[in-house]
């Protein structure tokens, strides 16, 4: 029995955005053949105590392990941007990866990278950036979206070159947008694309 190649689809959501373009990304990713999405995401962190969080979330995705990572072929990485950064639970979480880092894990794998904010100019950019950093010293291949997706030019929302974005609204009320849906999920086929490529 023939199993799909596996594309890891990680992502922190503090109100739900950066989740809902988690689950586009993925739809995106299933639309090529051979190829599922694994959905993942982290645990929030707290700065008064270790563990905040049961091991199993009670509702969404379950949380993300070392051998998610290790047995994906590519990788779709999202946060919410905090100041121009990733969130901090994301940051936490890759900050314990050195395990993987040792052995090479990651060399090689593509990779591509989401974000959320709630203003026009709330650093999405940057974020996706920043998201870029640990994955790099990873050894992974960063994969952004090519000017081809005419969306990109048309957008009046999110969309950058680095990768998929949003703008939430600083209520969190901006739905996700047609030109967003649509970046999002050509994101998530290109970087399925290419991991398949790379894993034959």
């Amino acid at each position: 029995m023939i199993t799909d190649k596996e594309i890891l689809v990680l992502f922190y959501s503090q109100y739900g955005a950066t989740r809902q373009m988690a689950q586009l990304i993925a739809r995106g990713i299933e639309k090529v053949p051979g190829v599922s999405a694994r959905l993942r995401t982290v645990p929030k962190i707290s700065s008064v105590c270790v563990a905040t969080e049961a091991e199993i979330p009670d509702s969404g995705s379950p949380y993300a392990t070392l051998d998610d990572l290790e047995e994906c072929i590519g990788l779709a990485l999202g946060s919410p941007t905090r100041f121009g950064n990733m969130a901090g639970a994301m940051k936490y979480f890759w900050d314990g990866t050195s395990e993987l880092w040792l052995k090479h894990a990651l060399v090689g794998k593509p990779a591509a990278l989401f974000t959320s904010s709630s203003s026009m100019h709330g650093g999405q950019e940057s974020t996706l950036l920043s998201m870029m950093l640990p994955l790099l010293h990873h050894g992974m291949l960063i994969t952004g979206i090519p000017y081809l997706e005419p969306e990109l030019s048309r957008t009046t929302g999110g969309g950058t070159p680095y990768g998929a974005s949003h703008v939430a609204g600083l209520s969190n009320d901006n739905a996700i947008s047609d030109a967003e849906k649509t970046l999002c999920m050509a994101l998530g086929r290109r970087l399925a694309l290419t991991a398949l490529k790379l894993s034959t």
